[in-house]
């Protein structure tokens, strides 16, 4: 007898509460096996494919794409175990009665199903078993004549004769009614829904009428000119229109200007960062402290690196090398707070985050065991974990975990900066532009090149003395890279 069994959102993350369903990847009646993934969502984080624990015929998805479930809501339903003639969950002709006897069995506090479930949550956690072949069957008749039916599923729905649309294809919720508006990535859709922005009426650009980013972007600035219009016309008729107490109900005043103000809401990664970096300023009591450093011998020995031959070395490489040995020597700063039981939590490992901005915001990848790495080790490391952040592709594992974090504003053009601390940590390097300025030198006024280095630090794990030894051995790695090799 077959069960069906219900697979909830799991949590995917540290901190996540929620997902939106981006594109599902099995459809009703679909057979699938133990962790084959069958709905791919998008966190605050990133994009994540979601395994299914169970292995059997899915009966029941729940939400339609773009609609954003809380972390323990129901995603589908699957009937797992045999049905009452012997054949397995999803064999044929046999599919509709098994879910409607395992509707049945579940209503009523059945029996555990014959199927194994792996308990994973994310691909890759778990069992390394290949997804069985999907197989159309036909979907689970509801229980009829006293039987208890199983509970109805919140999705979208087709008027009859519509043909159903074919594993994994999309079906956008703006969707016209002959078809799914073809849109280039999720990203795009989304970008046009918190915009408000009806993708029916937009005509694509790309191959078959495909929307595009930039078709997206051209439509909304094509309706920011025409709000900017309308608020001018407002203007000059509120300026020669005054309001009264009498129509207003009030105290007179000017509405001139509130068409313009624009309110972005706090969601997605937004608000996770808004969220972190409100906790790590009221949790912890940071200071910083900052040096300049010449960091001409720095890029010398980088050339010459990369003028032996193989893989380049960045520059990013190089620093993290540095920052792994100056915690080595400073290991009070790879460490974090537990507030509840008031101790100081030391880490043996250095798992290294670094700030990457992307379309999506700012995301901070974290490179695992990074004290074990070489320079060429980190940067194919580094160039892996941008490439993934820049694509939305990083996996929640990728973004957590992190003790201590390298921060290259330089990127920006900037010298120097103040940065938030990633709570839980207790440390974050700062790394400016790097740039030619005059400089003494060997006693002679020379142009080298300069760059400002900066420590935030959490108060509580250290004092000024640990941090500022920490930043001046960084410094001196900087100015002499041999004093690198002689202390690893």
């Amino acid at each position: 007898m077959a069960q069906v069994l219900e697979f909830k959102l799991p949590d995917l993350g540290e901190g996540l509460t929620e997902a939106e369903i981006v594109r599902w990847l099995v459809e009703v009646g679909d057979v699938v096996a133990v962790d084959q993934p069958v709905v791919e969502v998008e966190t605050a984080k990133a994009m994540v494919e979601v395994p299914c624990p169970y292995g059997g015929v899915v009966t029941a998805r729940f939400g339609a794409e773009g609609t954003e479930l809380p972390v323990g809501a129901p995603l589908l339903t699957v009937a797992v175990g045999e049905t009452a003639d012997g054949r397995p969950a999803g064999d044929g002709s046999g599919a509709g009665t098994a879910a409607a006897d395992g509707a049945r069995d579940g209503a009523s506090g059945g029996r555990e199903p014959a199927a194994e479930g792996s308990g994973n949550v994310l691909v890759g956690y778990g069992t390394s078993q290949a997804p069985a072949r999907r197989r159309r069957v036909r979907p689970a008749a509801p229980a009829v004549n006293g039987r208890s039916r199983a509970p109805e599923p919140v999705r979208e729905t087709r008027p009859a004769g519509t043909p159903q649309a074919a594993p994994g294809a999309r079906t956008g919720r703006t969707a016209p009614a002959d078809g799914p508006v073809p849109v280039i990535s999720p990203l795009v859709r989304r970008l046009a829904r918190e915009n408000g922005l009806d993708l029916r009426k937009l005509a694509g650009s790309g191959p078959d009428g495909l929307i595009l980013r930039a078709d997206v972007e051209h439509a909304l600035r094509a309706a920011g000119t025409q709000d900017r219009t309308e608020t001018t016309a407002a203007t000059a008729s509120a300026a020669t229109t005054p309001a009264t107490p009498a129509a207003t109900g009030g105290p007179a005043r000017s509405t001139a200007g509130a068409a313009s103000v624009t309110r972005v809401p706090l969601k997605g990664i937004r608000g996770a960062v808004a969220d972190k970096l409100s906790r790590s300023r009221t949790e912890i009591p940071d200071a910083t402290c900052w040096v300049d450093a010449d960091a001409t011998e720095l890029m010398r020995t980088r050339a010459a690196m990369n003028a032996a031959g193989g893989p380049k070395i960045s520059v990013l490489a190089l620093l993290a090398r540095i920052c792994t040995a100056a915690l080595a020597r400073f290991p009070e700063l790879n460490a974090s707070v537990d507030t509840g039981a008031r101790e100081i939590v030391r880490y043996a490992d250095v798992h290294l985050g670094f700030a990457a901005q992307t379309e999506r915001g700012l995301v901070v990848p974290v490179v695992r065991d990074a004290h074990t790495r070489d320079a060429e080790s980190l940067t194919a490391e580094f160039a892996r974990l941008t490439e993934a952040a820049r694509a939305g592709t990083l996996t929640p594992a990728e973004l957590t975990g992190g003790t201590f974090t390298l921060n290259n504003y330089g990127v920006f053009g900037v010298d120097g900066s103040t940065p938030i601390i990633n709570h839980p940590e207790a440390a974050m390097l700062g790394v400016g532009r790097i740039v030619p300025k005059p400089w003494v030198h060997e006693g002679e006024l020379a142009v080298r090149q300069v760059v400002q280095l900066s420590l935030t630090f959490d108060h509580r794990v250290c004092d000024g003395g640990t941090a500022g030894g920490f930043l001046r051995y960084v410094a001196d790695c900087v100015e002499q890279p041999a004093v690198l090799l002689r202390t690893v």
